[in-house]
């Protein structure tokens, strides 16, 4: 895939616009729609709230096209090749499943739980489950690995912030799921950051973030009749 990259933004105000949303919107907004409807406890608030997600994402991708006027290659969404895409996201998937495993036996030696959930915690019904899987996956990788990899290496020149800041900020904003979620969103993050700076395939990562997260939340339940 090659990329239309700029070298040199145009519109910084409108790229200092779009590093906001894909940094700071999403973690905000959860709090707030927490604030106003309280923890989880249906599946419509569940999709309210997700609905507000999926609206930080139109209003980045406006960003990029109508306030920076770029394309989505850009950010490294092509479709040039789709079933390369495909396939290599299939593949880091698997690593992904494998790496997170891995994780759960090494925090266990550690007594850190990771993916517990309270007693009395709401679980949503598992095609609600499935939607949130699917928002996160493209969510997730447009805003922390597609954009602000993209934008921050143009603006500051270094793969090494363009790469750690979004990641830290990626991890930060499960805190909710404890030091285990912490740790493991922060390894896991890093395997996608890692892959994307590599390939600069975003297809491929949110292929690989559905595939892992789609796996583990509802085959696994499914299987297990959890």
């Amino acid at each position: 895939m090659v990329l239309q990259q700029p070298k040199t933004l145009t519109r910084p105000g409108a790229t200092t616009a779009g590093l906001a949303v894909a940094l700071l919107a999403a973690p905000i907004f959860v709090a707030v729609f927490r604030l106003f409807t309280g923890e989880s406890h249906s599946n419509l608030q569940v999709l309210g709230k997700e609905l507000g997600l999926w609206l930080c994402v139109v209003v980045l991708l406006w960003i990029v096209r109508r306030r920076e006027q770029l394309p989505l290659t850009s950010i490294g969404l092509g479709m040039d090749r789709p079933m390369r895409s495909l396939l290599r996201g299939f593949l880091l998937g698997l690593l992904v499943l494998a790496v997170t495993v891995g994780l759960y036996l090494i925090l266990q030696r550690f007594d850190i739980s990771l993916g517990k959930d309270g007693a009395n915690a709401f679980h949503p019904s598992l095609w609600v489950v499935t939607l949130v899987m699917l928002r996160a996956g493209i969510a997730e990788e447009i805003f922390y690995r597609g954009y602000a990899i993209e934008r921050l290496q143009s603006l500051v020149g270094s793969k090494l912030v363009a790469g750690l800041l979004p990641l830290m900020l990626f991890a930060a904003a499960h805190y909710r799921q404890g030091l285990g979620g912490i740790i493991a969103t922060f390894v896991l993050g890093g395997v996608f950051t890692v892959f994307y700076m590599k390939f600069r395939d975003l297809l491929a990562n949110i292929t690989a973030h559905f595939l892992a997260d789609f796996v583990l939340n509802v085959i696994l339940p499914l299987v297990s009749g959890g």
